[in-house]
C-alpha cells in the first residue's frame, strides 16, 4: 500500500511543472516545454508500466494512470507535429492532474478480473483501442474547450490570461477537427473488437450495456459532427459542444462504468 501512494505521488507530481510552465508569461515550444512536458510524461508512463508489469490492470484508478499515460504521449507527439498543439497546456495539464488525483484517491478500490471465452488477442486488442480513443477524445475535447473560451472571449472582446494563452480559433479547430476524425475511427475499430469479443463469449454481436450504448451514441454524435461539418462547414463554439458532449459519453462509457463496478459497487 505504501509503495502504491509513492508511485501515485510521483506519477502526479511529475505532471505539476509542465502545468505551472503552461501559464508563464512567455511560454513558447522551447528546450523547456520539451523537458518539463516529457518529465510529465515520464512519470505516468513509469507508473503504468508498473501497474502492467503482471497482466493487464481493469481497475479504475488503472485505467485512469493509463489514460493520462495515453493523452500525454498523443500531446508530445502531436505538439511536434503542429506547431499550436503545445498551447493547449493550460486547460491540458490541470485537467490531467485532476485525473491524477481522482486515480490517486481510489487506488485501493478493488479490481474486476478480467473474464470471458474470447481469445486474448481480441480483448487486448478491444481494451487499447478503448484506450486510444478515449485518449485521442480527451484532447479533441480539450481543443474544443480551448474554441469555446476563445470564441467567448472575442465575442464579449475580453480576452483575458487564460484566452491569451490558447491556440488561436483557427489552430483550434483545425486540430479539433482532426482528432475527432482520428477518434472516430480508432472508436470504429473499438466497437468492432469489442463485438468480435463479444460473438465469442455469447454468440451474438451486440448486446445492449451502459458501455456498448455510450460508446455507440459517442460514435454517432463524432460522426454526425463530422459529416455536417464538411457539408454545411458547422463549427466553433457548436462543434466544441457536440465534442464535449460526445467525451462526456465516452467518459461516463468507459471510466465512468469501471467508476460504479469497482468504487460503488466494490
Amino acid at each position: 500500500m505504501e509503495n502504491t501512494a509513492l508511485y501515485n505521488m510521483t506519477a502526479l507530481l511529475a505532471l505539476v511543472p509542465a502545468a505551472i510552465a503552461g501559464f508563464r508569461r512567455n511560454a513558447a515550444r522551447d528546450l523547456l516545454f520539451w523537458s518539463l512536458t516529457g518529465v510529465a510524461l515520464a512519470g505516468p508512463l513509469a507508473w503504468s508500466a508498473v501497474l502492467l508489469s503482471g497482466a493487464w490492470r481493469t481497475g479504475f484508478s488503472s485505467t485512469l494512470w493509463i489514460t493520462i499515460t495515453a493523452s500525454m504521449a498523443f500531446y508530445l507527439l502531436i505538439s511536434a507535429m503542429v506547431r499550436e498543439t503545445w498551447r493547449l497546456a493550460p486547460l491540458l495539464m490541470p485537467y490531467l492532474i485532476l485525473m491524477g488525483i481522482v486515480a490517486a484517491i481510489w487506488s485501493q478500490a478493488p479490481e474486476r478480473p478480467m473474464s470471458g471465452q474470447a481469445p486474448i488477442a481480441w480483448i487486448e486488442a478491444h481494451i487499447i483501442f478503448s484506450v486510444l480513443t478515449y485518449a485521442l477524445l480527451t484532447l479533441g475535447a480539450v481543443s474544443g474547450a480551448a474554441v469555446f473560451l476563445q470564441e467567448r472571449a472575442m465575442k464579449s472582446r475580453r480576452p483575458n490570461r487564460l484566452t491569451m494563452l490558447l491556440p488561436s480559433v483557427a489552430a483550434a479547430e483545425i486540430m479539433q477537427v482532426r482528432l475527432l476524425i482520428a477518434t472516430e475511427c480508432v472508436l470504429g475499430l473499438g466497437l468492432a473488437t469489442g463485438m468480435a469479443s463479444q460473438y465469442f463469449e455469447t454468440g451474438d454481436l451486440f448486446i445492449f450495456s451502459h458501455k456498448i450504448l455510450l460508446s455507440v451514441i459517442a460514435f454517432a454524435v463524432i460522426g454526425t459532427l463530422l459529416f455536417v461539418h464538411y457539408r454545411i462547414g458547422v463549427g466553433g463554439r457548436r462543434a466544441s459542444r457536440y465534442a464535449l458532449i460526445a467525451y462526456l459519453m465516452v467518459t461516463l462509457g468507459y471510466p465512468g462504468v469501471k467508476f460504479v463496478t469497482d468504487v460503488l459497487i466494490g
